[in-house]
C-alpha cells in the first residue's frame, strides 16, 4: 500500500485545516494509496533532500520568503504537486491578470496605472536613494492626475496593485477625493479602475482544481454575511461564462485555488478581481459554502495524489493569446475556445470520472462529518476566536444554522 502525503503551508488559520484533515482521514485508502495530512514546518532545508510530499497546499508563501524558496524547490527538482504555481506569484500583484485577461479580450474596466505618490519603497536602501533620486530627475515624467482619472472617468477606484482583501481600496467621485486618497496611498503603487456603475449582481466565484462555486456577494456587507445564500441568481448563460473566466484566470496562470470576483450588468460580465493567493475559505465567511469548499479541495488534492497528475511549471501563454489575438474570433467564440483549453488543462473529464469510480462516497462523508459533533466543536471554537464573547452565541446558532442548511440541501437532493 503506497502512502500518499498532503502537506498544508499555513498561517494562522486553524478551521478549514482541521476539517480538511478530519475529512481526509475518513476517505482512508483510494485505489491503493493510504492518505494521510501533514502541517509543515518551517526549518533550513538541504537542496538536494526529498520531500515526502505529494501534494502541497500553500497559505503562506505568498507573503514569506522563506516557504515560497522551499516550494520552488521542491517543484523544480522533485514534482511536488503545489495550490498554487510559486513562479506565477508575481502575477498575483493583479496588474499581470489585468493585462493578461485584457489581451484575451475579457471586458476588464478602464484601468490606469499611476506611479509612487512618494519615491518607490527601495529609497529605503541608503546606497540606492542617489541613484533612485538621480534617475526620477531625469527620466519621471511629471503628469497631471486629474487629467488621467478624466480619461478612466468617474466614479472611479483607487486600487493598490498588489493589494488583497480590499485594503487601500477607495471609491473617487471628483478631483478632491482623487488627491486627497493619492496623497495618501504614499509608498503604494496604484491603479485607477472604472466603476461599473448600475451592475445587478456582484458575484464571487472559487475555484478550486475542476470546480468552481459561484455566490452572491454583498460587499458592504460585514464579511460573516457577505456571502448569501442563493441559488439560481444568475441566468445559465451568464453563470457559464463567469464560471469560464474564472477557470480561465487560473489555467493561465496555473492556480487552482483562487477567488475571482465578477459585476453583472444587462447580461455583461465585468471582471474586476482575479488574482488571490490566498482565498477566504473561513467557516465564519462562508458558512453555508464552507462544506463545499472543503469537500472539493479533499477530492482535487485526492485525484492529484493518486493519477501522477503533474504540475505544470510553464504557462504555455501563447495558446491562450492565439485565441484572444484572433481579430476573426467574436467574444463568444473566444469565450468557448477558452473553455476548452482549460478543460483540458484541469482534465475535467479525467477528473469526474475518478471522482465518480473512487470517491463515490465522498458527498455523503462530508455530509456525515459537517452534520456531527466533531465539526460542531470546531465552529464553536473558530466563533469564539472571531467574535466578540456578547455574540458568541447568536454567531454559533447563525453558522450552525448555516452549515445545517447545506446539510439538509444535499440530503434533500440524494432523496430526489
Amino acid at each position: 500500500m503506497a502512502e500518499r502525503v498532503i502537506g498544508l503551508l499555513l498561517g494562522t488559520e486553524e478551521d478549514w485545516p482541521a476539517a480538511f484533515e478530519a475529512l481526509v482521514s475518513r476517505v482512508g485508502e483510494i485505489d491503493g494509496h493510504t492518505l494521510r495530512t501533514d502541517r509543515i514546518i518551517n526549518e533550513p532545508f538541504d537542496l538536494r533532500y526529498k520531500p515526502r510530499y505529494h501534494v502541497v497546499i500553500d497559505r503562506l508563501a505568498w507573503w514569506y520568503d522563506l516557504p515560497r524558496a522551499w516550494l520552488k524547490k521542491v517543484s523544480l527538482m522533485d514534482d511536488v504537486y503545489l495550490l498554487n504555481n510559486p513562479f506565477t506569484f508575481q502575477a498575483m500583484e493583479k496588474h499581470s491578470a489585468y493585462c493578461a485577461l485584457m489581451r484575451l479580450g475579457l471586458k476588464v474596466p478602464e484601468t490606469w496605472m499611476v506611479p509612487h505618490k512618494l519615491p518607490a519603497p527601495m529609497h529605503r536602501r541608503e546606497y540606492m536613494a542617489a541613484k533612485l533620486e538621480h534617475m526620477a530627475s531625469r527620466y519621471n515624467a511629471s503628469f497631471d492626475l486629474e487629467r488621467v482619472a478624466e480619461r478612466v472617468g468617474y466614479p472611479l477606484y483607487m486600487k493598490p496593485f498588489d493589494g488583497g482583501q480590499w485594503v487601500g481600496v477607495t471609491r473617487i467621485r471628483d478631483a478632491a477625493e482623487l488627491h486627497d486618497q493619492y496623497d495618501a496611498s504614499g509608498e503604494r503603487l496604484m491603479h485607477l479602475q472604472a466603476s461599473v456603475e448600475g451592475f445587478e449582481v456582484f458575484a464571487r466565484s472559487l475555484s478550486i482544481g475542476a470546480e468552481t462555486m459561484v455566490m452572491s456577494f454583498q460587499p458592504d456587507a460585514p464579511m460573516h454575511e457577505r456571502y448569501a445564500v442563493a441559488h439560481d441568481f444568475l441566468t445559465p448563460e451568464v453563470g457559464w461564462e463567469v464560471v469560464t473566466i474564472s477557470r480561465l484566470v487560473n489555467a493561465f496562470f496555473r492556480w487552482e485555488f483562487n477567488s475571482c470576483e465578477s459585476l453583472i450588468r444587462d447580461g455583461e460580465v465585468y471582471p474586476i478581481d482575479y488574482a488571490n493567493a490566498s482565498p477566504d475559505v473561513a467557516i465564519t465567511s462562508l458558512h453555508y459554502y464552507f462544506p463545499w469548499a472543503m469537500e472539493a479541495l479533499v477530492k482535487w488534492c485526492v485525484f492529484c495524489c493518486t493519477v501522477g497528475r503533474r504540475m505544470a511549471i510553464d504557462q504555455d501563454k501563447r495558446r491562450y493569446f492565439d485565441v484572444g489575438d484572433d481579430p476573426e474570433r467574436s467574444y463568444e467564440q473566444k469565450l468557448r475556445e477558452y473553455r476548452v483549453l482549460v478543460d483540458d488543462y484541469f482534465d475535467v473529464d479525467r477528473y469526474e470520472a475518478f471522482c465518480a469510480e473512487s470517491l463515490p462516497a465522498m458527498r455523503e462523508l462530508t455530509v456525515e462529518y459537517f452534520g456531527g459533533a466533531d465539526f460542531d466543536r470546531l465552529l464553536v471554537d473558530e466563533v469564539g476566536k472571531t467574535f466578540p464573547a456578547h455574540e458568541h452565541e447568536a454567531m454559533v446558532e447563525r453558522h450552525r444554522g448555516l452549515v445545517g442548511a447545506w446539510v439538509a440541501d444535499q440530503a434533500g437532493r440524494s432523496e430526489r
